[in-house]
């Protein structure tokens, strides 16, 4: 997979009557890498991921996956992509085995039933294989839905705050699990998140939205000291504070 043809975003925008929710941004996620997509609520950051998703249709632009038009092939390419949040919820009266199994047939993914066994040891959830999901703990939805999102393989994973209900520990066995992924895939990722400390370790790059533009981007390591932040924690205030003393890129 060559880097520029993961995922591409053209001049993205979603209008809502006169509310600009998304306002043409652009950017790129390239194989193997992680891009952090950052900004307060109501930046536009769930927006932009179900606009790539294609739950949202844009008001204006393009979104390429694999050189694809997204909107044209969209089931072809919902088979190569997935997507995590802590929002989305699993079906509360399937157990745990049950929802990868259903899954993995949605994606036709082959040999599922030893791909499920290596999931629920990756994602420990071995205690939990005749649990019913809604029975389960916020933490260990969270590590269901995560083991959803590979089940296929997916050469895009969009991730939308996926270590939010996770203990510290967990969180960092969950961050390590997707770098690795990434890593041995070659999976583009895009991962919002509000805990900065986690952006700086597992992004390659950093983008910051305000008011549905993007604002900054860079390497989350350098970027705060390259505006005068200490921090990536510090930036992130600045900007959702006063978003109008960044240039837009």
């Amino acid at each position: 997979m060559e880097e520029e043809k993961i995922l591409k975003v053209s001049n993205l925008s979603k209008r809502y009557g006169t509310l600009m929710a998304v306002d043409h941004i652009s950017f790129r996620v390239g194989a193997g890498k992680i891009v952090g997509l950052l900004g307060p609520n109501g930046a536009g950051k769930t927006t932009t991921i179900n606009m790539i998703l294609g739950i949202l249709d844009p008001s204006e632009g393009r979104v390429e996956m694999l050189g694809k038009n997204m909107q044209e092939h969209r089931s072809e390419m919902a088979k190569k992509s997935n997507f995590a949040a802590v929002y989305a919820h699993m079906p509360a009266n399937l157990t745990v085995w049950q929802n990868l199994y259903v899954f993995g047939l949605l994606y036709e993914v082959k040999n599922l039933e030893e791909k499920i066994r290596t999931l629920i040891k990756d994602f420990d959830l071995e205690s939990f294989i005749d649990t019913k999901a809604g029975f389960l703990s916020s933490g260990e939805l969270s590590r269901l839905n995560l083991a959803k999102a590979v089940i296929n393989d997916p050469c895009l994973l969009l991730l939308d705050e996926p270590t939010a209900s996770l203990d510290p520990s967990t969180a960092e066995i969950i961050r390590k699990q997707i770098k690795e992924y990434a890593a041995k895939s070659g999976a583009a990722i895009l991962w919002t998140s509000h805990n900065m400390r986690e952006i700086e370790e597992v992004c390659d790059e950093v983008l910051f939205l305000s008011h549905g533009k993007i604002l900054l981007a860079g390497d989350p390591k350098t970027l705060p000291r390259e505006r005068g932040k200490k921090d990536l924690e510090e930036l992130f205030i600045s900007i959702a504070r006063e978003p109008l003393t960044f240039e837009e890129n």
